[in-house]
C-alpha cells in the first residue's frame, strides 16, 4: 500500500518561498500593464497550468483582478480573453508610499488656508525638478513629437514611472504604468493637471489625458494627436 508523500517543514518552506518569488515576478510584470495568462506564462517560462495556479492564488488574495481584452478585429470563437491587472492594494504593496498621508494633509491645509489656486501652484513647483531632468534627457530627441514621446518615456521610466510610448492610428500614446503620487492625486487632481502640462511642454504639442491611475484606471494614458500636415514642418521650441 502506498502512502502519500508528506513534505517536510524545510521542503514546504522552500516551495512557499519559490511560489512567493514567482508571484513577485508576476506583480512586477503587471506593473507594466495588463497581460493575459498566456503572455505572463511565456515571459516567465511557465506552463499554462502553473501560471494559472499562481494567478488563482493572487485572485483569491485580491492582488489581481481580470478585465476583458478589447479586440479591434473580428472576434474568434470561444470565450473572450481575460487580462490580469494589479489591484490598488497590490500596487501599494509593491510601491509603498509612507508619506502619502502627511502629503495629503499638507495639501488640505494649503487648500483650506490659501485656496485651490495655491494647490495648483504648489503642484507646478513640485514637478519643476522632474521637468528639468526630463528636458535634459530630451536634448537629442529632435522636434518630432513622437520621437520626443519615446525619449520622454525612457526618462520617466528612469524616474520610476514605468512609461512606454506607442504609435496609434490617431497619433501616439504615452503610458505610465506607475504613479508615485496616485493616492494623493486621487484627492488633488491638480497634481495630474500639472504633470499633463509638463508632458505637453516637453513633447512640444497639445496632449490629452485619457486615463489616470489616480482616477482608478490601470494606466495613466496621454494621447498625442497627429499634427496637421500644414504645421508638421513647424519648429518646436524646447529651450523654454
Amino acid at each position: 500500500m502506498k502512502y502519500p508523500v508528506q513534505l517536510g517543514e524545510g521542503a514546504a518552506a522552500t516551495a512557499a518561498a519559490s511560489d512567493g518569488r514567482t508571484r513577485d515576478r508576476v506583480g512586477q510584470l503587471l506593473q507594466r500593464g495588463p497581460a493575459t495568462a498566456a503572455e505572463l506564462g511565456a515571459q516567465l517560462g511557465l506552463s499554462p497550468a502553473a501560471i494559472r495556479k499562481h494567478l488563482d492564488a493572487m485572485l483569491a488574495d485580491q492582488l489581481v483582478e481580470t478585465r476583458e481584452v478589447r479586440r479591434t478585429g473580428p472576434r474568434g470563437r470561444g470565450r473572450p480573453a481575460k487580462a490580469f491587472v494589479l489591484t490598488a492594494a497590490a500596487r501599494e504593496d509593491l510601491n509603498p508610499h509612507h508619506y502619502d498621508n502627511i502629503a495629503a494633509a499638507a495639501l488640505r491645509w494649503i487648500a483650506q488656508h490659501h485656496g485651490p489656486e495655491a494647490v495648483s501652484a504648489f503642484a507646478g513647483a513640485q514637478i519643476q525638478a522632474l521637468e528639468d531632468r526630463c528636458r535634459t534627457a530630451l536634448l537629442e530627441a529632435g522636434t518630432d513629437p513622437f520621437a520626443r514621446a519615446e525619449a520622454l518615456a525612457d526618462a520617466l521610466t528612469a524616474e520610476g514611472y514605468a512609461a512606454s510610448a506607442t504609435t496609434i492610428a490617431s497619433g501616439g500614446q504615452l503610458c505610465q504604468h506607475h504613479c508615485p503620487v496616485a493616492h494623493v492625486a486621487a484627492e488633488f487632481p491638480q497634481l495630474c493637471d500639472a504633470e499633463t502640462e509638463v508632458i505637453s511642454r516637453l513633447i512640444g504639442t497639445h496632449v490629452q489625458r485619457l486615463a489616470t491611475i489616480a482616477h482608478g484606471d490601470g494606466v495613466c494614458t496621454t494621447h498625442i494627436p497627429s499634427r496637421p500636415a500644414h504645421t508638421a514642418a513647424n519648429t518646436v521650441r524646447t529651450d523654454t
